[in-house]
């Protein structure tokens, strides 16, 4: 059957590289090594005991990282979205900049994959144990829906887990044959998608700030700010995928094509600062006891700071990423935008991380104040699981780019126009 040779090429050309290939997968492989010790002690072993989770601060490292994959997951709609709903005529000769968009949303997909799939390998540890996963499982388990935004959020990343697979798989399958599109199937598929990304994130948004006891999370700009910082975020990174790949490999992504996710980046982070000052000045101002979070986490309060480097590490690269892409010659540089988008995208996962989700919780809804400091068990989990997922990004997109090159395909299809989908 053409589609188990699909699965075959894809996987066997996506294995295969030079040494600097192999290098950088062997560099990811040393990193799931502590991944399995920790992953050991917590899930068979030992129990959430391991982590430095106590009574006052229940959500940390693994809950900041499920908050922004989930953000960077539904920033594959930026290039998915201009390019289906602005997508020329065929007759349209003029190479315009969603035209450009053409060899890049494939790899946003691949990255929605990816980060979807590893958005779930942290709620797994969020969950502690293996056996309590059954609970989100429908059916099988006390599955609390509605009533769990857990379970929402659950419902939704799967979803829209199946929507990516099935999207970036049948594309490329199509083209693998150099078959016609049924665009009465895919396209239905690609909208819904497309708004299924925003849900997501809006869900997670969901999630924390309906909850009254923590001030810091309950005001109604968390899914429009999640969103904007998602998309910038998200974007930058995707800007970082389709440079390395321009570089090393005959993968063309036009300049066009860059330049125009660069503003995509620029104009959401212009609105998550603006989100972010709202919300600082809101809270500030009039100073009440529910302001104490902010106040922790930005001056530091009886004496505990240790999260308020992180804040104003965040604050001063997004601030400075943000003037340096309204810069025309600094954005299209692309020897610098690299750099910028790698240190924006850490920037955001500082924000939604150690400068959103702990300090929610300091101080508790009864006024204690106490500080959390991940163990090494769990900074082994979390580095193991970007691992883990840098490893899945590189080998989906690397097959992606095959197919797309015409390296990956059916040899009836050798010879024949593959229609541009």
């Amino acid at each position: 059957m053409k589609i188990i040779e699909f699965a075959r090429d894809f996987f066997c050309y996506a294995l295969k590289g030079d040494s600097r290939y192999y290098t950088w997968l062997g560099i990811l492989g040393l990193l799931v090594i502590p991944w399995a010790y920790g992953s050991y002690e917590q899930l068979i072993n030992k129990g959430m005991i391991v982590a430095g989770f106590t009574d006052q601060i229940s959500w940390a490292m693994y809950e900041g990282n499920f908050i922004f994959l989930v953000g960077v997951a539904a920033a594959a709609v930026t290039v998915v979205f201009p390019y289906y709903a602005y997508h020329p005529e065929p007759n349209d000769q003029q190479e315009s900049s969603i035209q450009g968009l053409r060899n890049v949303v494939l790899i946003g997909e691949m990255l929605a994959i990816t980060a979807v799939t590893m958005v779930i390998i942290f709620i797994i540890y969020h969950m502690g144990r293996p056996d309590r996963l059954w609970h989100i499982i429908p059916v099988i388990g006390i599955f609390n829906f509605p009533h769990s935004m857990l379970t929402w959020d659950v419902l939704v990343l799967n979803v829209y887990l199946a929507l990516n697979i099935i999207c970036g798989f049948y594309n490329m399958y199509k083209k693998y044959t150099a078959e016609p599109m049924n665009e009465y199937f895919y396209m239905p598929l690609v909208y819904i998608s497309i708004v299924w990304a925003l849900s997501i994130h809006t869900v997670t948004a969901f999630l924390i700030n309906t909850m009254p006891p923590r001030p810091m999370w309950f005001h109604s700009i968390m899914p429009i700010k999640f969103i904007s910082t998602a998309f910038a975020g998200g974007s930058a990174i995707i800007i970082v995928a389709l440079l390395v790949y321009r570089n090393l490999t005959k993968l063309e992504i036009p300049d066009k094509a860059i330049n125009f996710i660069s503003q995509v980046t620029v104009w959401c982070l212009g609105i998550a600062l603006f989100l972010i000052m709202s919300e600082i000045v809101t809270e500030l101002y009039p100073s009440t006891e529910h302001s104490f979070q902010i106040k922790y986490v930005l001056f530091g309060m009886f004496g505990l700071s240790k999260l308020v480097p992180w804040m104003w590490t965040s604050l001063t690269i997004m601030t400075v990423s943000f003037i340096l892409l309204l810069i025309p010659r600094i954005r299209k540089n692309y020897t610098i935008l690299p750099v910028i988008c790698t240190l924006l995208f850490i920037g955001i996962w500082i924000e939604k991380g150690m400068a959103l989700v702990i300090p929610g919780m300091v101080p508790s809804p009864i006024g204690e104040f106490s500080e959390y400091s991940p163990t090494w068990i769990e900074i082994f989990i979390t580095i193991g699981n970007w691992a883990i997922g840098l490893i899945i990004f590189t080998i989906l997109s690397k097959g992606a780019v095959g197919v797309m090159l015409g390296e990956v395909r059916h040899p009836s299809a050798i010879g024949k126009e593959v229609a541009e989908h």
